[in-house]
């Protein structure tokens, strides 16, 4: 479908551009949203008689989403999720789990703002990138955990995917440990060597 694009979009162009776009990208979120008008004669006229005004709006959008940056801009959001002793999630967390979580902290942020290439399917800090506007773009860290007792481990710089963490023990000292077993002949480098039993009959 081609659109009168009525603000500038990342990736997509500027105001009063015409471009062609996916059709249930255009019916779900650029028409409905206001972002863009069909690609016709009457659009094209109603967008010329209104251009100035939107303009203004676009302005008006980029410094209110300046403002919610400045806040939300560096912060860490805790996203407790039940995952294996490998760290990987038994699901994922989607764009849309962070938007519904940001929202629950007070800032209007939609799915699409949240530019995540992929679902996050393990446990440790993520960072996300958040546009808030096609001119302004903040990044936030998500921080995935089994509770919010490992989140805060994890904010410490801790590893829970660790041996330590999950069994309990220190990986770098069992591995002294095994290595400590084995005597080595410090100059030759040889096997371990292993004194045989005197036989019977022969003198000692």
């Amino acid at each position: 479908m081609d659109v009168i694009l009525l603000e500038r979009i990342a990736r997509l162009g500027g105001l009063g551009d015409t471009v062609r776009v996916r059709d249930g990208y255009a019916r779900n979120y650029l028409l409905p949203t206001g972002r863009a008008l069909r690609a016709n004669e009457a659009n094209q006229a109603k967008f010329e008689a209104q251009k100035a005004q939107l303009v203004a709006r676009n302005e008006e959008r980029k410094g209110e989403a300046s403002q919610i940056g400045e806040t939300l801009d560096g912060k860490t959001f805790v996203i407790v999720r039940s995952a294996g002793e490998t760290g990987q999630l038994y699901g994922s967390v989607s764009a849309r789990d962070i938007s519904d979580l940001l929202k629950a902290e007070g800032y209007s942020v939609s799915r699409n703002a949240v530019e995540l290439n992929q679902p996050i399917k393990s446990i440790g800090l993520h960072k996300v990138t958040i546009a808030l506007h096609a001119e302004v773009s903040i990044e936030i860290t998500a921080n995935v955990a089994r509770s919010q007792d490992e989140a805060e481990r994890q904010a410490q710089g801790e590893t829970l995917t660790s041996a330590d963490a999950i069994y309990g023990y220190d990986e770098d000292a069992l591995r002294a440990e095994d290595l400590g077993g084995a005597m080595f002949d410090e100059d030759e480098g040889e096997e371990p060597r292993r004194e045989e039993a005197p036989q019977i009959g022969e003198e000692e």
